[in-house]
């Protein structure tokens, strides 16, 4: 086993996320990711009225490194399509809590079974201008899923080493105007696969937040 290997590894990572520097999770969310790169948007999504969502953050366990599993939306919704996503959506009263929630999404996304999904760990929220407060939810998850894409969401689902997302050298900063505003983000290409977005601001702040 390489050393790339042994320092990206699902257990590695487990052991990041339970041990996170930063100062505490529910206090953390302005200084990570591309929120440290628009200050002015902070002002702005403070004083919306923000729903709660949650994501499902899929770190898969493979001997030969770990890797994250990333869906594209369809192209037919509303909100986000056609974009890189994380597996999840709004946490409804039902489900208590956003663990709950980003499993149950993931479920009804892609099909996976929440008895090969091992919850780790939150990131610090994510606000999205579109008026989300979205938790990003850590996980490791075990092979021998059987993937079902719904298809009036989820186009396609592809895994990307967790050693590539983890690369700094990867994170590219681009900007480019939004109602009227300039915004700095994050892109990660990879393969035929453009990451960007609310994913590359989370997949950021977990850099920063795990392997910086």
């Amino acid at each position: 086993m390489t050393t790339e290997t042994l320092a990206f590894s699902a257990a590695d990572f487990r052991h990041r996320a339970m041990n996170q520097s930063g100062g505490p999770v529910h206090l953390a969310w302005r200084d990570h990711g591309d929120h440290l790169l628009n200050p002015d948007a902070i002002l702005h999504v403070e004083g919306l009225s923000l729903r709660d969502a949650a994501v499902l953050v899929p770190v898969i366990d493979d001997p030969d490194g770990a890797k994250v599993l990333l869906t594209q939306r369809t192209r037919t919704l509303r909100k986000h399509s056609g974009q890189i996503a994380f597996p999840g959506g709004a946490i409804d009263a039902e489900d208590g809590s956003p663990e709950q929630a980003a499993l149950r999404e993931a479920e009804e996304e892609i099909g996976l079974a929440p008895g090969h999904v091992e919850l780790v760990a939150r990131l610090p929220d994510y606000y999205a201008q579109t008026g989300f407060r979205i938790t990003p939810v850590l996980s490791v998850v075990r092979r021998g899923f059987a993937l079902k894409l719904n298809p009036h969401e989820v186009e396609h689902v592809f895994e990307v080493p967790l050693a590539f997302l983890m690369n700094p050298e990867n994170h590219r900063q681009e900007s480019g105007v939004w109602q009227g505003i300039e915004r700095h983000y994050y892109r990660m290409p990879y393969q035929d696969w453009m990451i960007w977005g609310i994913t590359a601001g989370i997949l950021r702040t977990l850099y920063e937040r795990l392997y910086a």
